[in-house]
């Protein structure tokens, strides 16, 4: 007979923002919530003495209050000296979504900008765990999900708990 595996539940969103401060980074997570939708904004700055922060990296999305209703729209990274700052959101966001809003899952569009770039984020999409849906194209049926997400490309789903223990795992805790 075989035990099961012993799986560490995933670190929360207070204990990231503590791990990224520790490594001289501000994580930052803003989501005012208006008419039941969340509008959500993450993001990593580094402090700098007499001037503002230096932005690293930034996730925009927004969130309803169903199991896939966490759509995430943009995520920009900055730099050469922004090494883990795209895990760092990663993991704030899949934590925020667990601990705030009854959102199990997250939506994304790898957009389609041109076709070594879009394997790139389909891969690094899925490194995170998500998983294709259906392509967006020109089809009339597409027109309102285009509308939805500014564009063509892979619309692709993930698990927010898995994301997250993948995340920990690149984050090397």
């Amino acid at each position: 007979m075989t035990t099961p595996a012993v799986v560490d539940p995933p670190i929360g969103l207070e204990t990231i923002e503590a791990r990224a401060a520790r490594r001289g980074l501000l994580l930052r997570l803003r989501a005012p919530r208006r008419l039941g939708v969340w509008s959500l904004q993450v993001v990593v700055a580094r402090p700098r003495p007499g001037q503002s922060p230096l932005l690293l990296g930034e996730l925009k999305g927004w969130a309803v209050p169903t199991a896939t209703g966490l759509h995430l729209d943009t995520l920009r990274v900055r730099g050469e000296t922004s090494y883990r700052v795209g895990p760092l959101i990663w993991a704030a966001t899949f934590a925020w979504a667990l601990e705030t809003t009854p959102c199990r899952r997250a939506r994304l569009l790898a957009i389609r900008d041109g076709p070594e770039q879009h394997r790139r984020l389909v891969r690094y999409f899925q490194r995170l765990g998500f998983w294709p849906q259906r392509e967006l194209g020109a089809g009339p049926l597409d027109l309102g999900p285009r509308l939805l997400w500014g564009g063509s490309g892979l619309l692709m789903e993930g698990d927010c708990a898995g994301g997250l223990r993948r995340c920990q795992h690149l984050l090397g805790e």
